[in-house]
């Protein structure tokens, strides 16, 4: 009877050791993921959140400055006077284009040509650059 007191003392000792590095090994990997959940929502949110519209959000666009930016915003502005520029840039497709907030609390992006004329616009204030919208295009 001794020995099979002692069987049943290290099987229920290895059960319990057992036991432990199987939880153990949930909780490492259940850390694990939440962890690398938690940076990529954490990047993601504080990405979106944090985007600032004064500053360029492709790495193929660059803030305009100097004089350039100054004549190119005269002419977003002439055509959409009381607008407020957020950011003034060159364009992946090779013009120009200013971030605003009309007068109305529009979003828009106003692309303007190297010869300083609007060219289009696209609503939203998204990053798409579909065709010229017609109200908004000088030709």
């Amino acid at each position: 009877m001794d020995s099979t007191r002692r069987w049943q003392r290290w099987t229920g000792g290895a059960g319990l050791v057992a036991a432990g590095v199987v939880a153990g090994g949930i909780l490492a990997g259940t850390l694990s993921a939440n962890a690398a959940e938690g940076t990529t929502a954490t990047d993601s949110t504080s990405s979106e959140s944090a985007v600032d519209p004064s500053q360029p959000q492709r790495s193929d666009e660059q803030l305009l400055t100097g004089d350039t930016k100054t004549e190119v915003e005269a002419a977003v502005l002439a055509q959409y006077p009381g607008a407020t520029i957020e950011r003034t840039e060159t364009d992946s497709d090779g013009v120009y284009e200013s971030h605003v907030v009309t007068a109305d609390g529009d979003h828009l992006i106003v692309q303007v040509g190297e010869d300083l004329t609007v060219t289009g616009t696209d609503s939203g204030g998204g990053h798409g650059h579909g065709a010229p919208d017609d109200d908004d295009a000088e030709g």
